[in-house]
């Protein structure tokens, strides 16, 4: 009988998809991600003998290790197929290295898009594992453990337990913490507008607004004498149309998707943290159940610095705008974008892998998140391949006194592109102007009413998540798949704090950031960081020895951490509490910001005289159906969400409220009773619904979508609802799992088949 080829991925997903393409011959099977790596207990680098590394199994993995292992042995070739990066080169050669395959058994392929040609045509094409690739990975995991083992003991005993430090996290945090400091220290500068309501001297033939520009060039307006010296003239004075300017402006669409633009856009329009946005994109990566097609792979590999598109995407596009929108929406020839100096250009722009396929066409085999992510990169594709949009504008200057005031206007004359896609911005636009009349230079108009609004100069604005993304990729700071668990792991350290769309320092941040500044001017130094990218680049294209940039920087960076840790010798640093504006009910004073088990909470300053702590709460839309209060969010001492009225907790027993939900409230009102409308809790679209058992429009509890309980028992007012039965009940399932798991084999055959059949 002839040998099986076997083919190891890193997900069952991605298994699922290219197993269906190879057919028999090949038994697919998945890794789930490493099988081996650095130790957490140790450092588990040698650094002393030229950092030799300590590879160890991971925890958990020994029957998968095992079962691939087999697979392994008994197959006649062995294709690794993980993902087409640094880390997915470098976990083909764990593969190989941790099962022991021979190197005339070992292929190598990678696919850019999971579809049928492409699996058949790499697996066709094989080639040896990338060993520049390979040591360009294990060159950043040495330099980041040697960052995070040796800086992090140092923050532990200065300032306080469990703190990190990292290459990129520390940069990133910095970013966010020198942002603060420009919004402290801004100083806001008085301005004033001046606008015109013009007309024309004939009657009914169209009024219009200019504002104030200036004389021959700009000027700026900063008080209100100056104003008043400005209008004083011009009442008295004649308008006159000095300037008529007409003419199509073309707006070009953006290019495709990289890995940061993609992550931004998302954040944007679809409100999805960066690691929520790649982990729906490495689905629809990995494949997704078609109705009529099977599993397929619906979007290109998404971690990419590059623009560049293959002949065949461009030339699909040009035949469904053709076909679909029609020759004037074509641009007569494929746009080619060029790709920023520094990227490593490895795989093409995040792109649909069949165009064809329409986000409408296969919205009903897709999750709510699958397929607002999929329009998004199937729009944006199909836009950059677009004729720009053409607008109509027109600019009109009228001069009175010697002073110019100005009006624009711009309407769309073709959509081009934007049929399609329009790009999202992380700044609000300004409001549209009115059309303008058809006005002749020279010719007079009448001054209506002059208007004067004063205006103070506004600070920076604090960074999003996708501002910062676009901030580090413009410093050269990280690359396309350290983005997302970047900016994850300074939330998690509670180094910066969400507040809506914002990034803000906490004072841990804040203190920590300071002593990295101070300490390890390297580590966190924007230039050195994107330095050291560059640098480990050129290790990727075998032009630098992994382990001699190693050496290079470990020498600057043991003198650093001598040094510091002789400075800080007996000190310990203090984080100020962060005060909130919330009172202790108990001794008055202002709670302040903690941190435990669960995440953020609010005690009391006054400990252990005062021991009053309580939850952070955020004022929800609506009103609380029972007494009209505010909606609260809470979170319980569990560390889940739940919506309470503001009087759960009153004093007063006569307007104590026991209103408590685990269903989200919304700003919409119920069209029949007036009342909040509510959601179920959850990721995606949720359809809202009435909770008023009165309405018409009640929806019942066990039609909510959610699981249905066992008990009605009512909670204990003032109680969080996961407190209740079904807490008590996950708890008995648990231990129910734990006694079957422990119960010995049956003895006798016969009863062992029974139970398995039961």
């Amino acid at each position: 009988m002839a040998k099986s080829n076997l083919v190891i991925v890193e997900s069952p997903a991605k298994a699922k998809t290219i197993g269906k393409y190879l057919g028999p011959g090949y038994e697919v099977k998945a890794s789930m991600g490493h099988v081996r790596d650095l130790p957490k207990s140790k450092i588990g680098v040698d650094v002393e003998h030229g950092f030799t590394v300590d590879y160890q199994p991971i925890k958990g993995k020994e029957e998968i290790i095992t079962d691939l292992k087999k697979a392994a042995k008994k197959s006649e070739k062995v294709f690794l197929a993980t993902d087409p990066d640094r880390e997915g080169e470098a976990i083909s050669w764990h593969l190989k290295e941790m099962l022991g395959i021979p190197d005339d058994k070992t292929y190598r392929v990678t696919f850019n898009e999971i579809t049928k040609k492409v699996v058949n045509d790499s697996i066709a094409n094989p080639r040896p594992i990338d060993m520049d690739l390979v040591n360009a990975q294990q060159a950043r995991r040495v330099l980041d453990r040697i960052v995070g083992y040796q800086i992090s003991p140092l923050l532990w005993k200065k300032i306080r337990r469990g703190l990190s430090a990292g290459r990129v996290q520390s940069v990133a945090t910095r970013l966010v913490c020198e942002r603060e400091e420009e919004i402290r220290a801004f100083v806001p500068q008085e301005y004033w507008s001046l606008e015109a309501d013009l007309a024309r001297i004939a009657p009914n033939l169209g009024q219009f607004k200019a504002a104030f520009y200036g004389r021959e060039k700009k000027v700026e307006l900063h008080s209100r004498d100056e104003v008043d010296a400005v209008a004083e003239a011009v009442r008295t004075a004649p308008f006159t149309v000095t300037g008529v300017k007409r003419q199509d402006k073309l707006r070009s669409p953006a290019p495709p998707f990289i890995t940061s633009t993609l992550q931004q856009e998302a954040s944007r329009k679809l409100n999805m943290t960066p690691r929520r946005t790649m982990s729906i994109a490495q689905q629809l990566y990995e494949g997704v159940d078609i109705a009529g097609e099977g599993t397929v792979g619906l979007i290109t590999y998404m971690r990419t610095d590059s623009l560049r598109l293959s002949e065949e995407a461009t030339a699909a596009a040009r035949d469904f705008i053709l076909s679909r929108y029609g020759q004037n929406y074509y641009p007569g020839k494929t746009r080619v974008y060029k790709t920023k100096s520094g990227a490593q250009d490895a795989h093409e722009a995040i792109r649909p892998s069949n165009v064809y396929l329409t986000p409408e066409d296969v919205k009903k085999d897709l999750t709510a998140e699958q397929y607002k992510l999929y329009k998004l990169i199937w729009s944006r594709f199909l836009a950059c391949q677009m004729a720009s949009a053409v607008y109509d504008s027109v600019a009109i200057e009228v001069s009175s006194a010697g002073y110019t005031f100005r009006a624009n206007h711009s309407a769309l004359k073709f959509s081009g592109y934007t049929a399609v896609y329009v790009e999202g911005k992380d700044e609000e636009e300004e409001a549209a102007q009115s059309p303008l009349p058809d006005l002749r230079e020279g010719e007079g108009v009448e001054l209506k009413d002059l208007k004067s609004d004063q205006h103070f100069t506004q600070p920076p604005s604090r960074y999003t998540e996708a501002t910062l993304i676009k901030a580090l990729e413009e410093k050269g700071i990280g690359r396309p798949s350290t983005y997302a668990p970047t900016i994850s792991t300074i939330l998690d350290r509670e180094y910066v704090v969400k507040e809506g769309k914002n990034l803000r320092p906490t004072p841990l941040g804040e203190v920590v950031t300071g002593l990295m500044k101070d300490k390890f001017t390297d580590i966190v130094d924007t230039a050195f960081t994107a330095n050291m990218e560059e640098q480990l680049d050129e290790v990727e294209t075998g032009k630098v020895d992994w382990k001699s940039l190693l050496t290079q920087f470990y020498g600057g960076f043991e003198k650093e951490l001598k040094q510091a840790e002789t400075d800080l010798d007996g000190e310990r640093i203090k984080v100020p509490d962060e005060v909130s504006d919330v009172i202790c009910p108990k001794c008055g004073r202002n709670l302040v910001f903690k941190s435990g088990r669960f995440g953020r909470f609010l005690a009391c300053p006054g400990w252990p005289e005062c021991d009053h702590t309580q939850p952070i709460v955020v004022e929800m839309p609506g009103k609380c159906p029972k007494c009209g209060g505010k909606i609260l969010k809470k979170t319980s001492k569990r560390g889940f969400a739940y919506y309470g009225c503001e009087n759960n907790t009153n004093k007063d027993e006569a307007r104590r409220c026991d209103f408590m939900t685990w269903d989200v409230p919304v700003k919409e009102t119920c069209p029949s009773c007036g009342q909040t409308l509510f959601k179920k809790s959850g990721r995606g679209y949720k359809k809202p619904f009435c909770i008023n058992p009165d309405c018409p429009n009640f929806l019942p509890e066990d039609q909510r979508g959610y699981k249905k309980k066992t008990t009605t028992e009512t909670p204990a007012e003032g109680t969080p609802p996961e407190e209740k039965t079904p807490a008590k009940k996950t708890a008995a399932k648990k231990l129910a799992a734990k006694k079957t798991a422990t119960k010995k084999p049956a003895a006798k055959k016969t009863t062992a088949k029974k139970t398995t059949k039961s």
